[in-house]
């Protein structure tokens, strides 16, 4: 069992709190979403009020290894200052000499957020020798970071061994619940909505999803293939070739199990993939026309099933939501999830996008900060971070 942050005493304890402020930044180095710091303010508000010296870590972008001032996650540090409303002492680097001065220095209650974590290859390596530097003067290690559980990184899984005291933040915790909440006993009937661009990027969440559901909504270019899978012309849209034998498989598990997988059954298709292509909604497709979103009739029918559950899962839009003329699909089913009075689990990425720009996220249960480590999750797999604060 995860202990939880609330369950350790933190008073004059150097407590290193993995946050995922991997947050996108402006062309003039500012934080332009702040969600992902927002998420973790609660845990970070605890830590100050029980008199934690804290000292936070996170990875920003891809830096592969190397210092990259577009990357410091100096901006995330003044957002969260503005946000605290106290001082965020930042460290240029989250490893060496200055950094166990800065460690040093803090005193009960003080925050100082660490450089960018991926500045050092060791990070994604999970390198002992790195993993012992971050855990250098640490008292209590807790992981925050839902989004990364599912790496095998140093801060997320090779220091934890090297600290005393272990546990989950509260974002974390949150997560794990309700996560895990519809894995073991969901309340039936259990739908999930799945889109996205590839079958073979979510082969093993449908697998695992046909194993616990009713019923599975598919929507997205995912479903192209699916469909070609089931003998359905789609004319030129978006169709994995090598993954037609791996979605047949998946519909002959579906039809096993008697699990309703359903697939659109009109489409608003457009002659090219352009924003400014003019849409026409069809039930049968053409050559030379490819299907962007699912058609009204589909709409529908996937709202009124939604209507009908007591648990859904959803993860991933239902076209190119992005596009005004080809966003109703996905605008259907985030109003459907909002309006039902089921337990609702947004699960991360695009979905949570779509879930903003509807501005209906206050209406569903809960919406995962991580998009695969909830994939991962689901699926069944064990996330690093997590068995690392178990062991």
């Amino acid at each position: 069992m995860t202990k939880s942050i609330e369950e350790l005493r933190l008073q004059g304890q150097v407590t290193f709190i993995r946050v995922d402020f991997n947050v996108p930044l402006t062309s003039s180095g500012e934080v332009s979403d702040d969600t992902r710091i927002q998420a973790a303010l609660p845990t970070i508000r605890h830590a100050v009020a029980e008199g934690a010296r804290v000292v936070l870590a996170s990875h920003l972008g891809r830096p592969k290894g190397k210092r990259a001032d577009q990357y410091s996650l100096e901006p995330a540090g003044v957002r969260l200052s503005e946000l605290l409303g106290a001082d965020v002492t930042f460290a240029d680097d989250c490893v060496g000499d200055g950094v166990r001065k800065n460690i040093r220095d803090l005193r009960d209650g003080d925050v100082l957020l660490l450089e960018n974590l991926r500045f050092h290859p060791g990070e994604e390596k999970n390198d002992d020798e790195f993993a012992r530097a971050l855990a250098d003067g640490v008292d209590v290690y807790i992981n925050d970071a839902f989004g990364a559980a599912h790496r095998a990184h140093a801060s997320t899984a090779g220091m934890v061994r090297h600290v005393r005291e272990k546990a989950a933040g509260f974002l974390m915790k949150k997560e794990l619940d309700h996560l895990g909440g519809i894995l073991r006993q969901p309340s039936q009937p259990f739908v999930a909505v799945v889109g996205g661009a590839k079958v073979s990027d979510k082969v093993g969440v449908l697998h695992a999803l046909v194993e616990r559901t009713q019923s599975i909504l598919v929507g997205g270019a995912m479903a192209y293939t699916l469909l070609r899978a089931s003998g359905v012309q789609v004319g030129s849209s978006r169709v994995e070739e090598d993954a037609v034998e791996l979605a047949q498989r998946i519909l002959k598990a579906a039809e096993a199990r008697g699990v309703r997988l359903l697939l659109p059954s009109d489409h608003v298709v457009a002659e090219r993939f352009e924003e400014s292509a003019p849409p026409r909604t069809v039930t049968d497709i053409e050559d030379g026309w490819m299907g962007l979103d699912i058609g009204p009739d589909t709409r529908e029918r996937y709202a009124q099933v939604v209507r009908e559950a007591e648990t859904v899962f959803w993860n991933g839009p239902m076209g190119v939501f992005e596009w005004p003329a080809f966003a109703a699909g996905t605008q259907a089913v985030a109003e459907a999830v909002a309006e039902t009075s089921a337990v609702t689990v947004v699960g991360g990425g695009d979905s949570v996008s779509a879930l903003k720009k509807s501005g209906l996220g206050d209406r569903v249960t809960h919406v995962s900060t991580g998009g695969g480590a909830s994939l991962e999750l689901i699926e069944g797999k064990t996330l690093p971070g997590v068995a690392a604060l178990e062991a």
